[in-house]
């Protein structure tokens, strides 16, 4: 009985998550709603042994698909993995300042670390090929919400108070979407005092 419950869940997740066509990312956690963790275990690891499933740490795996041209498996990004983990323990995480300063085009910097700051505790996790730095800070620092205005408050902070050019406000004004310039008042309570006249500035000023 326990083979018939363990191969019924396996296909339960399969079917759950099968049509997705990227790389996801699942936890055990994931699929309580199945049976009882044992049972989740069991239907996982029979997943993984079969190629279903690729497990990259305890109770963590992907979905596979391989890179059509060289049959490779396509692995999760880091930041994906670093996302997947913060939901599993329920912790917020914000990317890096140096980072999100790279990714906002105001730094030619590439940081060597995948490092995020998290509400959660100071951390070193291996996961898969990925190591992952997460440093804990004030909550309040990762009160801010959205897609994009995280990572210019991040990069704001990497730049520092008194290096703020008019060329790096105009820069972001210039790759930010109006929808997303906008964003930036509506978290501006919670942005440092000395942040606020930068931030008003990208998403009401004119270039």
């Amino acid at each position: 009985m326990k083979t018939l419950d363990s191969q019924y869940i396996a296909d339960k997740i399969v079917a759950q998550i099968v049509r997705y066509r990227t790389t996801l990312l699942v936890f055990a956690t994931d699929f309580s709603s199945l049976g009882s963790r044992a049972a989740v275990d069991q239907a996982l690891s029979r997943l993984a042994r079969r190629g279903k499933l690729h497990r990259l740490g305890r109770g963590l795996y992907i979905y596979p698909h391989q890179n059509s041209l060289t049959g490779q498996l396509r692995m999760p990004t880091a930041d994906a993995v670093a996302r997947a983990f913060a939901r599993k323990l329920g912790h917020r995480i914000l990317l890096s300042r140096s980072y999100a300063s790279n990714l906002l085009r105001l730094s030619t910097q590439v940081p060597a670390k995948n490092v995020y700051i998290t509400d959660g505790r100071s951390r070193v996790v291996q996961i898969g090929p990925h190591t992952l730095y997460f440093h804990h800070v004030e909550p309040s620092t990762l009160a801010v919400s959205g897609r994009v205005a995280p990572l210019v408050f991040q990069a704001l902070r990497d730049i520092g108070r008194t290096r703020i050019s008019d060329a790096d406000i105009s820069r972001l004004r210039q790759i930010l979407p109006e929808k997303d310039r906008k964003a930036l008042l509506r978290n501006i309570r919670v942005a440092p005092v000395w942040m606020q006249p930068v931030l008003k500035a990208v998403a009401e000023g004119k270039d």
